[in-house]
């Protein structure tokens, strides 16, 4: 039986009125993505945008499907800075000149596992990530986009929660001379919880321009972080952790502020990034609005 001949609408239309057009692509494509973290390979579910630029004024469109075949390499290979631009240069070829610039990004959630501050015990953390590339004319680049939750403890309210603690005592205790014994059973009874500080979950919203430059190791770059915000959020804990938590909280008491500026610092000495903005967000518990400070490099 001979074999039919499938109608080509894209290849066999005439363009009414010839252009170009930046990006076409497609969004939305479900790909499994391999990363090495922690010194392992892992398999993530991402979500892939890609798109091609169309620089042939006379083509009624782009090959789309060849997109999709592309990305399914991705399922393939583990993903590293390496195999993106090669990536890209495949889509690029994919459409027979009809475009020379290409753009992916890839969206999941890094699965990291975190040990406990002092019990031993650890647990599963994720953080959502993005990776952007593109290779166009100015040759290839890239940015990631990284999301960090952490704590908070305001010190104006840390310092006025130890006013009332002072204001106890002082009420409690008239004479001169405090008896050591007596302080303590009365701090450590439920009386003696006169005032907590209050805290929130706060979010880092990080993207980095990377430019051409090697990737930093996800893992240990969320991590290092961490380490400069100081407050990281916790998995799995037990009671001599969430104690161990919240001596943490009061050694780092910040602003969005502080937390802002030591984000700043930490940044600024990474030497693999070209540019960076990042938004810090404490959703605050006193208010019912966010405090927030946006900053960037350039």
């Amino acid at each position: 039986m001979q074999s039919r001949v499938l109608p080509d609408v894209t290849s066999d239309s005439v363009i009414d009125a010839p252009s170009l057009l930046k990006w076409v692509g497609m969004e939305g494509i479900a790909v499994p993505i391999t990363l090495c973290l922690q010194d392992k390979q892992q398999i993530f579910a991402a979500k892939a945008k890609v798109y091609v630029s169309l620089e042939k004024a006379d083509a009624k469109g782009i090959h789309m499907s060849r997109l999709h075949f592309a990305i399914n390499h991705l399922a393939e290979q583990e993903c590293n800075k390496e195999t993106i631009a090669t990536l890209l240069n495949e889509i690029i070829e994919s459409q027979n000149g009809i475009g020379f610039e290409a753009k992916l990004e890839l969206t999941f959630d890094a699965l990291l596992k975190k040990p406990a501050l002092l019990s031993g015990e650890s647990g599963f953390q994720s953080y959502p990530m993005t990776i952007n590339a593109e290779k166009t004319s100015k040759g290839f680049s890239c940015k990631l986009d990284l999301t960090i939750p952490y704590s908070s403890t305001c010190p104006c309210s840390a310092s006025l929660a130890r006013q009332l603690y002072a204001d106890a005592i002082n009420s409690k205790y008239q004479n001169e001379m405090i008896e050591k014994s007596h302080l303590l059973e009365w701090i450590e009874s439920p009386e003696g919880t006169v005032a907590t500080p209050h805290s929130q979950r706060s979010f880092a919203y990080i993207q980095l321009c990377v430019g051409d430059n090697d990737w930093p190791e996800f893992s240990k770059f969320i991590f290092n972080l961490e380490d400069i915000i100081g407050t990281p959020v916790q998995t799995a804990v037990k009671r001599l952790d969430e104690q161990a938590f919240a001596k943490l909280n009061a050694e780092n008491l910040m602003f969005c502020e502080d937390a802002a500026r030591n984000i700043k610092r930490g940044l600024d000495t990474m030497s693999f990034i070209e540019d960076y903005w990042f938004k810090v967000e404490h959703q605050e518990s006193l208010h019912a609005h966010n405090a927030v400070v946006i900053d960037q490099k350039f």
